[in-house]
């Protein structure tokens, strides 16, 4: 791929700008070299500004998403894109979000521009586990624990019983709960059906990978043996 099409791309600008960015010597190797147009320097070797460049397709992130923040790229309001360099609305092709989490909740979330990976992750086949943490209004029943690990639970206007879930109680009414699917508010509407109701909900894992390090609104890139922790 010419180097121009190659970083316009990557949502450094259009292919005008990128032409323009060349001339004026602002693309060059990590020597210091000037690029031109046509130059076949391998992509983790350019610099735009003195910074590499962003990964080629195929880039996964993780995002610590802080409440408050939808995950669309076209809604009103704070988007999770907001948290990403302006850049990052421009890749070709475009960076999604690997499933979503509504916009009070919180924790792991996963962008990607790799639709085979992001199927493979959503995939009802996968089975990739998420484990939650949700704080309650009023102390769990304890009987919660049996009906969501029995297979058989239902939720309302569905016609399909849930998977076994996992639950963990850390107190009366603060439990963590491990998913093996992903449905529409899943968490808030399977205590809902208990009576209970969820003050605050976060995501802490997808697979084995979790959010070590990553404060709320921060997000990192991926490497592959971090996304391996996703399947495990």
């Amino acid at each position: 791929m010419r180097l121009v099409k190659l970083i316009a791309n990557l949502g450094y600008g259009s292919r005008k700008e990128i032409q323009m960015a060349i001339r004026n010597g602002w693309v060059t190797d990590r020597q210091g070299n000037r690029l031109k147009a046509d130059s076949k320097t391998p992509h983790e070797d350019i610099l735009f500004d003195d910074e590499p460049l962003d990964p080629a397709p195929g880039v996964v992130l993780l995002m610590n998403k802080p409440e408050g923040y939808t995950c669309s790229n076209k809604d009103q309001g704070r988007l999770v894109y907001d948290l990403l360099p302006d850049r990052f609305r421009m890749r070709k092709p475009a960076l999604s979000t690997i499933g979503r989490l509504d916009k009070e909740t919180s924790g792991a979330l996963l962008f990607t521009d790799d639709g085979t990976f992001l199927h493979r992750v959503i995939s009802p086949k996968s089975e990739v586990p998420k484990v939650y943490e949700a704080r309650l209004d009023r102390p769990l029943n304890g009987d919660e624990g049996a009906l969501f690990a029995s297979g058989e639970m239902m939720l309302e206007s569905e016609e399909k019983p849930l998977k076994p879930a996992e639950l963990e109680v850390l107190d009366e009414t603060h439990a963590r709960l491990t998913l093996h699917e992903g449905r529409y508010h899943q968490v808030r509407r399977m205590f809902a059906a208990t009576g209970n109701h969820v003050t605050e909900l976060s995501r802490s894992r997808v697979g084995s990978l979790g959010l070590e390090g990553l404060a709320p609104g921060e997000w990192k890139i991926l490497d592959d043996d971090e996304k391996a922790l996703i399947f495990r």
